[in-house]
């Protein structure tokens, strides 16, 4: 079967998956819009609580403002992920100033999400934490395998960043992760952790749960696999090819936060406020 036939086959299954599925909203104004952009934005933070993301004030998500792209909401510094609320985020500017808003920002969230932001015009949305499993993956400085299905939605789409020069307080650093992500949805910082963008904040802030989950079952496989003396079993490039046109695209990314955005808003309204 050559390389054409299977595309077209990837490009059919995707298709077929996508049929009647909820799509992303359009808005009719930039208000509107950029209060859909915040909304998601906390709900991303306090899902990152949620699931014990957070740790002191490491950590950011940052999503572009639809008006003014060459700025872009994020949390304030200092301030719990489980309390943020959309009202609390500042918009920032890509020379580091806070623009609206009244919290400081992190040094660590201004020089790596702007350098991202301004290399990637596509990127809306950025997620990066230090995540338990994501750093002590990226300790092995390598990247993650296609050993299971969800794994394979960042086959072929993830860089290593091999760098690490201390915290990305300087704007030098995080252009160097910026190069390394390059054109892929995610990254793998050695020695700090996982960096995810997405076509909106609602598919980076997936990509990121579902990496840290992917780490997590690679350590835990690894793990089993030197206990017995069995090797890992990998999913063979063409199956693993399929399953990324499917689990990988931009649109599976959003859709698969919904469900995660529903439920943190009926357990915490107030994110919204």
């Amino acid at each position: 079967m050559n390389e054409h036939h299977l595309q077209d086959q990837h490009a059919g299954a995707v298709t077929k998956m996508r049929a009647g599925l909820p799509q992303p909203p359009v808005f009719k104004t930039l208000a509107e819009e950029r209060q859909h952009r915040k909304e998601r934005l906390a709900a991303g933070l306090r899902l990152f609580a949620k699931f014990g993301f957070d740790e002191g004030v490491a950590g950011h998500i940052t999503v572009r403002d639809p008006e003014f792209t060459d700025t872009f909401w994020v949390n304030g510094f200092g301030m719990s992920f489980a309390l943020i609320k959309a009202s609390d985020l500042i918009r920032v500017n890509h020379k580091g100033d806070v623009v609206e808003g009244d919290q400081p920002v992190n040094a660590a969230a201004f020089a790596i999400h702007a350098s991202v932001h301004a290399a990637r015009p596509d990127s809306i949305g950025a997620a990066h934490s230090h995540s338990t499993y994501g750093r002590a993956f990226s300790t092995l400085a390598r990247k993650l395998e296609p050993i299971t299905q969800d794994a394979c939605a960042f086959y072929n789409d993830h860089a290593l960043y091999e760098d690490y020069g201390g915290v990305a307080v300087e704007v030098d650093e995080g252009q160097q992760i910026a190069k390394a992500l390059g054109s892929h949805k995610a990254a793998i910082l050695q020695n700090h952790g996982l960096l995810t963008v997405g076509q909106s904040v609602d598919e980076a802030v997936w990509w990121f749960i579902t990496m840290e989950r992917s780490c997590q079952v690679q350590l835990l496989a690894e793990a089993a696999a030197a206990r017995t003396g069995q090797a890992l079993k990998v999913i063979p490039e063409a199956s693993a090819k399929q399953a990324f046109a499917i689990l990988g695209a931009p649109r599976t990314g959003w859709f698969q936060f919904q469900t995660l955005y529903s439920k943190i808003v009926k357990e915490q309204p107030d994110l919204l406020n």
